[in-house]
């Protein structure tokens, strides 16, 4: 099922993901602290709304899911958002974001990289630095020069490519090599800005 769902989700096109809502093991951002937010003021969740979608909060949709007649997967995408909402779509980031210009929502598998790491050059391919506020991204989804707002990292620009970053993924530049290690590979939302 996870790997249908993720084939499912790099098939998409950009515009889908613009009034869609996933939260998923592993994912963060304001779409989670929204569905967090939802399960704790209905007593689903015990836990604070900290934006990290992890076993307890995956849990708590499953037991959502569950009484609501759902399929039990603990994903929380636009139909079981649409139940625990009382009705409302996902509109997107509520909070935050505007006063950074707002937005619009892409879901995005998430890795790092850095100059420092084994075989990766220091130059980007528009010719700037590798360096922190750098993503490499699929052109065809998110093209170069664009602005993007990662929440937990920041503001960054699409200023390079890789070979393995296809569809809805993205690689973000860290300025070392144990700073892109320590990021990992995250489930996002991220926010195109121009």
């Amino acid at each position: 099922m996870v790997l249908l769902v993720a084939i499912t989700l790099l098939s998409l096109t950009t515009e889908t993901f613009a009034a869609s809502i996933l939260v998923k093991e592993g994912s963060r951002g304001q779409a989670v602290r929204r569905v967090q937010t939802l399960l704790i003021e209905q007593g689903w969740l015990d836990d604070s709304a900290d934006g990290i979608c992890g076993a307890r909060t995956v849990a708590a949709i499953k037991a959502f899911q569950q009484a609501n007649g759902l399929e039990t997967d603990g994903i929380c995408g636009d139909g079981t958002y649409l139940i625990l909402s009382g009705g409302e779509e996902y509109d997107g980031p509520e909070e935050g974001l505007a006063s950074r210009g707002g937005g619009r929502v892409i879901y995005v598998d998430a890795t790092a990289y850095s100059a420092e790491d084994p075989g990766n050059s220091c130059y980007t391919a528009t010719g700037t630095l590798v360096r922190y506020g750098v993503i490499a991204v699929d052109p065809s989804v998110i093209p170069l020069g664009t602005h993007v707002y990662i929440p937990g990292y920041g503001e960054a620009v699409a200023e390079d490519i890789g070979w393995a970053i296809q569809g809805n993924r993205i690689d973000v530049a860290f300025d070392t090599h144990a700073e892109a290690l320590s990021f990992g590979r995250q489930d996002l939302e991220i926010y195109i800005r121009d």
